[in-house]
This record gives C-alpha cells, sequence and structure tokens, in this order.
C-alpha cells in the first residue's frame, strides 16, 4: 500500500473513531437507540463513510449517525488503537 493510500486509511480509520468517541445515544425508532456525533469532519472522508454504510447524515443536520456497521467497526478500532480487550466505554 502507498504511503498516500495508508494516510487516508488512517484519517479515515481515526475520523470514524473520534464520531465514536464523542457521540452520545439518543432515542431511535422502534425503542432502539443511535449514536449520533457531530460532524466537524473533512467532507470527503464523510461522504466516503456515508457510501461505505458507516454513518448517515443529511445536509440539513450538524450531526451524523453511526449506522450497526459503522458502530461495530467503530469498536474494533478502539480495541486496534488502544489495545484494549474489553471497551471502557461500554
Amino acid at each position: 500500500m502507498e504511503e498516500k493510500d495508508l494516510l487516508e486509511k488512517s484519517v479515515e480509520e481515526l475520523t470514524l473513531l473520534l464520531l465514536y468517541l464523542t457521540s452520545w445515544e439518543e432515542e431511535g425508532s422502534e425503542d432502539s437507540k443511535i449514536l449520533r456525533s457531530w460532524k466537524g469532519y473533512r467532507f470527503e472522508v464523510l461522504n466516503t463513510m456515508e457510501e461505505e454504510s458507516l454513518i448517515s447524515q443529511s445536509k440539513k443536520t450538524k450531526s451524523v449517525y453511526l449506522t450497526d456497521e459503522g458502530h461495530k467497526k467503530a469498536k474494533e478500532l478502539f480495541r486496534k488503537y488502544f489495545d484494549l480487550e474489553t471497551n471502557p466505554l461500554e
């Protein structure tokens, strides 16, 4: 993998991880909970994450929510970057 590709992949992973770490829980539909976070990150990165179904965003709001797949991947990234077996945030 080229250095530029590796850098972009790292930016995407760390952005998803920051979205997760700064998220809050809200009531979703049908008694479910969703994780919502402010979207103050590079639009290109957020758009890529939306294309990969990791987040959902609207142009009308200043926040995004993590999809189930995004939440799962963020927890994996937490373990990867912090080298922990369990996530103390859960």
